[in-house]
C-alpha cells in the first residue's frame, strides 16, 4: 500500500464564524499541503472535527475534499465509532469515488476486550470496499490495542496498517518487529514519528503537516541531518498544538498563516484563547 507511506495530513475541517463548513477554505488548504509535498489526504478525522458534524455535513465534506484533490494524491476517509453495525452501514451508504482507503479508529467508551476490538474491525474490514487502517489512540478512547491485536489483524487482507498514537515505542517495537512486511506502521504522534520511522514505521498521519508539510517531507525523506533538524524544529509548535485540544491549536496556527478564515471550532471546544493565540503566533515559523 504505497498509497499510504510518507507523509498523511490530518485535514481540519474549516469554519466560518457562524459555524458552517468553510469550503473556500477547505479547497485552499487542500491546495496548501500538496504544495507543501504531503503524500495522501485523510478526511473527516478526529482533527477534522467529525464528531460534531452531521451526516450531510460529512457528505459534503467528502465530495468537496474530492473535487478539491483532482486525483493529485490519494485520499483516506475517516470512519469510526463505537457501535459496529451502525459503522457498517455507514460503509454501505458511503460514495467511495475518490478515496482509497478508511482511518477507523479503535473502539472507544465501551471499553471493548482484545477479542472484541479484533472482531469490530474485522466485521468493518469485511464490509469495507477499500483498505482498512487501524487506528490506536488510547488517550482518546481509554482503550489500547495491544501489539499482538495489531499483530492478529495485520494478516486480515483487506487490513493494510495502522496509525499508532500509544506514545508507547516499546509497543511499536513489537509491532514493527513481527508484522507482515507490507503492513504499514504510521506514526499517529507528529513528534515520535522521527523513532517510529527508526524502527521500520513507513511514515505518519500528521496534524502540524496541515501547516508546514514541507517539515514532514524533509522529516521523512530528507537526508540525516535534515531529517533531524526538521523533527526538532517541531518541538515548540507541537505541545502548543495540545494545549486546548485538537485542532483548536492548528486552526489557530493556520489562522495566523492566512490558510483559513477563521479559527472557529464547535463546541464543545472553544477557539484559541488570547494567551495561547499569541504563543502560537510568536512560535510560528516565518
Amino acid at each position: 500500500m504505497n498509497a499510504f507511506k510518507g507523509t498523511g495530513v490530518a485535514l481540519v475541517t474549516p469554519f466560518l464564524e457562524d459555524q458552517q463548513v468553510d469550503f473556500p477554505s477547505l479547497e485552499r488548504l487542500i491546495n496548501h499541503v500538496i504544495a507543501g509535498g504531503v503524500d495522501y489526504l485523510v478526511a473527516l478525522g478526529t482533527t477534522g472535527e467529525s464528531a460534531t458534524l452531521t451526516s450531510s455535513e460529512k457528505a459534503k465534506v467528502l465530495k468537496a475534499c474530492v473535487e478539491y484533490n483532482k486525483g493529485r494524491v490519494p485520499l483516506m476517509l475517516g470512519l469510526g465509532g463505537n457501535a459496529t453495525q451502525k459503522l457498517i452501514d455507514e460503509i454501505e451508504q458511503t460514495d467511495f469515488y475518490g478515496v482509497a482507503g478508511i482511518l477507523s479508529v479503535s473502539p472507544y467508551y465501551n471499553k471493548p476486550t482484545q477479542e472484541g476490538i479484533i472482531a469490530h474491525y474485522r466485521a468493518l474490514a469485511d464490509a469495507s470496499p477499500v483498505p482498512l487502517v487501524l487506528y490506536n489512540i488510547p488517550g482518546r478512547t481509554m482503550s489500547n490495542m495491544t501489539a499482538a491485536t495489531t499483530l492478529a489483524l495485520s494478516h486480515h487482507p483487506n487490513i493494510v496498517g495502522i496509525k499508532e498514537a500509544s506514545g508507547n515505542l516499546e509497543q511499536c517495537m513489537q509491532i514493527a518487529a513481527s508484522m507482515p512486511k507490507d503492513f504499514l506502521l504510521l506514526s499517529g504522534d507528529d513528534l515520535l514519528t522521527k523513532p517510529i520511522q527508526s524502527i521500520g514505521g513507513t511514515g505518519v498521519i500528521s496534524v502540524l503537516a496541515n501547516a508546514i508539510p514541507s517539515s514532514f517531507k524533509t522529516l521523512i525523506e530528507g537526508n540525516e541531518s535534515s531529517s533531524l533538524q526538521a523533527a526538532y524544529s517541531i518541538l515548540k509548535l507541537n505541545g502548543l498544538m495540545y494545549e486546548e485540544g485538537n485542532p483548536v491549536g492548528i486552526k489557530n496556527l493556520l489562522l495566523h498563516q492566512g490558510v483559513i478564515q477563521t479559527d472557529q471550532v464547535r463546541l464543545p471546544l472553544l477557539r484559541a484563547s488570547q494567551g495561547l493565540s499569541e504563543k502560537i503566533r510568536l512560535a510560528t515559523p516565518q
